[in-house]
């Protein structure tokens, strides 16, 4: 009987233990609703309208006091990428809200790593898992409803908002005493700040002219403003631009500089990408263009990575004696399959050679002898574009290399301040 009852106690204690244990767990629940998205991409591309499903994992029960980890799980995104560019891996950024309702009332930000595999064009949207957190605050049951997401593909924004009431995906039962604070305020992710517009420094060069035995010359800084055709849209901003030249022969090897273009990459390149050009237009004496390019980039960069904006190089053969200006002309930049192409609203002379006309020179054509690299190049402090004092959305869509970013079909690089080293 002693035995049998030794026995039946330590089940039965076994028993309690199993109780408690069950009492203090807290696990992870996981649900999925479905909801009707609108979703508005960037400029020139038409809203999209479609279905997004989302799995919530939140713990099932919890107490006053307590920080709890929740996690959004994209099932399915409401929109696809858009048949322009294929987007390279690691290049898009899911953020969101997530509306606690119930014993308190917040909006949880919620936000996912920029890493995807690569997804080509018209493909569906792979997206990561974002995760927030909430400090709760009041005993009780607390419901957790998708909202509001932003998918973030190389620095161009689509924005999805629900279209019909979306239904709560998990809830979290509240117990009392944990001895927190009383404030509603949940812990948010933190989202990364933009860096600012720098602001340029120094005094541009003096407008050289060419003669005697003088070999070097250089221009003087001009600010140029662009008007943009991109994939996407029109786009507008301003660009500091100075090109330079060194004698050869009755020629000029000419260099074009961007100042200040070194730019942090956000998404990993592959190798020969990118290619800029541009026109350099002729005036005084002479008319015409002058062809001049960069090289692509010969190594793969990765995310994170800063980018060095080479210089755009090319050979002026006069085609007329006297006093010649050289002007930034149209920019052209060919990246992954697609082209933007900036035009100048309104020019401004850098450089001004005297010259002598050469057999076959420019003379109203085009003058290039394909991207020669010219000899030293002239120095100097400029500054990276700007696009105004509010105009930020527009800057950050922008197709141009020589201004704050390299425009990529529904994607783009954004610069980052940064003097390159000559």
């Amino acid at each position: 009987m002693r035995r049998r009852g030794t026995a039946a106690g330590a089940a039965l204690a076994l028993s309690g233990a199993g109780v408690l244990l069950g009492l203090a767990a807290t696990p992870a629940q996981a649900a999925e609703v479905a909801f009707a998205t609108h979703c508005v991409p960037p400029a020139g591309i038409s809203p999209v309208d479609g279905t997004t499903k989302v799995e919530i994992t939140a713990p099932a029960t919890a107490k006053v006091g307590d920080t709890v980890d929740v996690v959004w799980k994209f099932v399915q995104a409401a929109s696809k990428n858009p048949d322009i560019i294929d987007l390279p891996a690691n290049s898009v950024q899911p953020s969101g809200v997530l509306k606690a309702a119930g014993a308190q009332t917040a909006d949880i930000a919620m936000q996912g790593p920029r890493q995807n595999p690569a997804i080509p064009k018209g493909g569906a949207m792979v997206l990561s898992d974002m995760k927030g957190s909430l400090k709760l605050t009041a005993p009780g049951e607390v419901t957790l409803t998708p909202d509001a997401y932003t998918v973030n593909a190389m620095s161009t924004d689509t924005k999805c908002t629900p279209k019909e009431t979306v239904q709560k995906a998990a809830t979290i039962q509240v117990t009392g005493g944990g001895g927190g604070t009383s404030s509603s305020t949940p812990t948010q992710s933190t989202t990364p700040t933009q860096s600012s517009t720098p602001t340029r420094s120094g005094t541009p060069t003096a407008t050289a002219s060419g003669g005697g035995g003088q070999t070097d010359f250089t221009g003087k800084e001009v600010q140029i403003p662009y008007a943009c055709k991109t994939p996407i849209g029109d786009k507008n901003a301003t660009s500091p631009v100075q090109i330079n030249a060194r004698r050869n022969s009755g020629n000029f090897d000419l260099t074009v500089q961007f100042k200040k273009s070194v730019m942090n990459s956000p998404a990993d390149i592959p190798a020969n990408s990118v290619k800029p050009s541009m026109e350099v237009v002729l005036g005084g004496a002479d008319k015409g263009t002058v062809h001049v390019e960069g090289p692509m980039n010969a190594k793969p960069i990765k995310s994170g990575d800063p980018i060095d904006i080479p210089d755009l190089t090319g050979t002026y053969k006069p085609g007329a004696s006297g006093s010649s200006t050289l002007s930034p002309g149209v920019l052209t930049i060919k990246a992954l399959g697609t082209t933007t192409t900036c035009t100048p609203t309104k020019t401004e002379v850098s450089l001004t050679l005297d010259t002598s006309q050469q057999p076959g020179g420019a003379s109203g054509g085009t003058s290039t002898s394909g991207g020669s690299t010219g000899g030293s190049s002239g120095s100097g402090s400029g500054g990276l574009a700007e696009t105004g004092a509010s105009d930020h959305g527009a800057l950050k869509a922008l197709g141009l290399v020589a201004g704050t970013a390299i425009l990529l079909g529904g994607a783009v690089f954004t610069f980052m301040p940064g003097r390159r080293t000559r």
